[in-house]
């Protein structure tokens, strides 16, 4: 993250292309837009293929320009909208995202598409010089590098929208990123903190989707319950603030109320509190560098309670390891490791493995998969690609 120079000025109308806008990041973040339809405007929707939920935001926002990943989906949902005043053409497929995303009357773009999905339309945008508030963790996991230095050559800002993320960056503002020893990043622990592992390995996702503190969508709620997220979250913070991922750790933090927290070099510790409330971060990222009332509810310091920290248990939560083994590897490991991630956990929704399936699938398709040193965007699709069909493999 770097200076905010080249966003809006203080109480402009910011111009917001959304793409992933039918999951739980898109629809909080229309929340936000309604509380502050004087500073949000929703100019582009685009998602996967809910078509019922996309056709009335498209009725209610009356976007500029909407697109569906799924072209069967698009077309239905042209169908559906072929009545209704003011909605525009909704166009289908990758190209279609693109288009969405490099929309010549945004200057924002808020990408919560879900999973590796979002890297293309997110590197469109940035190519056409939009600025992004990024939701989705794998595209930085996927390719962090390149993504990064793309952001750098088109001058664009990249503003974090997972609230830890959002914490760090909080914390750095006027700081010196050389001054930087540690970045601590929370885990609520998800359902299973203190599941014994002969209980966990028979754990049904039924119980995995049942987390303690956050709302979230089924991926990213099993990620929560395997710590997975936590890997994804330190290998994007690596990227992000361009600190070595040996010196990004994660403890437990059951009450989810301190999001992350930054050591510096005279060993003093700043944190980011709220109450874990995703609209916070949201319109952090879309109305930065200015804070506004808005949509989160107040934290009270006086009712809040303890707050408890511990490590994490790795014998019961081995996907720490693996994201560091992801990243040892460097090059495509971690485009790797993400690709096997989500065919598991699909299988895992699926009943089609368990709780301990998904680590194990990852770890076999790591040390199957050919690692490319210095990648480029096609190694990483190629990589991506044998890493699904691997892991499909190995799942049947």
């Amino acid at each position: 993250m770097t200076p905010a120079s080249s966003l809006q000025s203080p109480a402009s109308l910011n111009n917001v292309v959304l793409l992933g806008s039918t999951g739980s990041i898109g629809t909080q973040t229309l929340d936000v837009a309604a509380i502050l339809p004087e500073r949000l405007r929703i100019v582009g929707l685009a998602a996967h293929s809910n078509v019922e939920l996309f056709c009335e935001q498209v009725a209610r926002w009356k976007p500029l320009v909407a697109a569906l990943y799924n072209e069967d989906a698009a077309r239905r949902a042209n169908e559906v909208l072929a009545n209704c005043p003011g909605a525009p053409t909704v166009w289908g497929g990758p190209a279609g995202l693109e288009a969405v995303a490099t929309f010549e009357k945004a200057n924002l773009v808020l990408g919560a598409m879900s999973g590796a999905a979002g890297l293309q339309p997110t590197m469109a945008a940035i190519r056409a010089g939009k600025n992004i508030a990024i939701a989705n963790k794998e595209t930085l996991v996927a390719a962090g590098e390149i993504v990064m230095q793309a952001a750098r050559d088109a001058g664009v800002e990249l503003l974090p929208v997972d609230s830890e993320h959002s914490a760090i960056a909080q914390c750095l503002l006027g700081e010196k990123l050389a001054e930087v020893t540690r970045l601590t990043i929370t885990a609520s622990g998800g359902p299973f903190v203190a599941t014994p592992r002969e209980e966990l390995a028979k754990a049904p996702a039924t119980a995995a989707l049942k987390h303690p503190t956050w709302t979230m969508g089924r991926k990213i709620t099993i990620d929560s319950a395997t710590l997975m997220n936590k890997t994804l979250e330190s290998i994007e913070a690596r990227w992000l603030f361009d600190v070595p991922m040996e010196n990004i750790d994660v403890v437990v933090h059951r009450q989810s109320i301190v999001h992350s927290l930054v050591t510096f070099s005279d060993n003093s510790v700043k944190a980011q509190l709220g109450v874990p409330d995703m609209r916070l971060p949201i319109q952090w990222a879309l109305l930065y560098p200015e804070r506004v009332e808005g949509a989160a509810p107040n934290l009270n310091i006086a009712e809040m309670g303890t707050l408890t920290f511990e490590k994490p248990d790795e014998t019961r939560f081995p996907a720490l390891e693996v994201g560091r083994q992801a990243m040892r590897l460097g090059g495509v490991a971690p485009a790797v490791m993400n690709a096997a991630n989500e065919v598991a956990v699909q299988a895992y929704l699926d009943g089609q493995t368990g709780f301990y399936g998904v680590t194990d699938c990852i770890t076999h398709v790591l040390e199957r998969c050919e690692t490319v040193e210095r990648p480029t965007l096609d190694d990483i699709f190629a990589a991506d690609e044998a890493a699904r069909r691997l892991a499909g493999e190995y799942l049947r």
